[in-house]
């Protein structure tokens, strides 16, 4: 039996943290399903865009234990996708607001074979064809 692997993007965590008034119900909504049918993963990089929303270490754990929140490694691989996903992007004329950290993502996530939940999907889509988006 295949063990489903989700990648949660910290805009569906911090639309649950925060309570976004848009976003909130269907956010919450689609992690609960997700946990439902396999893990709940978050790497680093979202670990760190998450660590901007607390004061300190602990409280981010309290909030998103590795006990619901497996911790997956960031792979090789990975970087290097991302740095040619990254680069594609910007010679086709892609603003320098979007961040590299959004590209390594969608390659951890492309190289792993995991799920990806995201409200993000238009990048994610366009630059990694092969990852399974849960999006609105």
């Amino acid at each position: 039996m295949t063990v489903t692997i989700t990648l949660v993007d910290s805009n569906v965590l911090l639309d649950i943290l925060t309570e976004d008034e848009n976003w909130m119900t269907w956010s919450s909504d689609a992690l609960t399903r997700c946990a439902d049918e396999g893990a709940i993963a978050i790497d680093p990089i979202i670990y760190a865009e998450l660590s901007m929303a607390f004061d300190t270490i602990e409280d981010l754990e309290a909030a998103f234990p590795s006990s619901v929140f497996h911790r997956v490694p960031l792979p090789w691989e990975a970087g290097f996708l991302a740095g040619k996903a990254f680069l594609k992007y910007r010679r086709s004329g892609g603003a320098k607001t979007s961040p590299l950290p959004d590209f390594y993502i969608g390659a951890h996530a492309a190289i792993t074979g995991f799920q990806l939940l995201s409200r993000d999907a238009s990048r994610y889509r366009t630059y990694f064809p092969t990852v399974e988006l849960i999006n609105p």
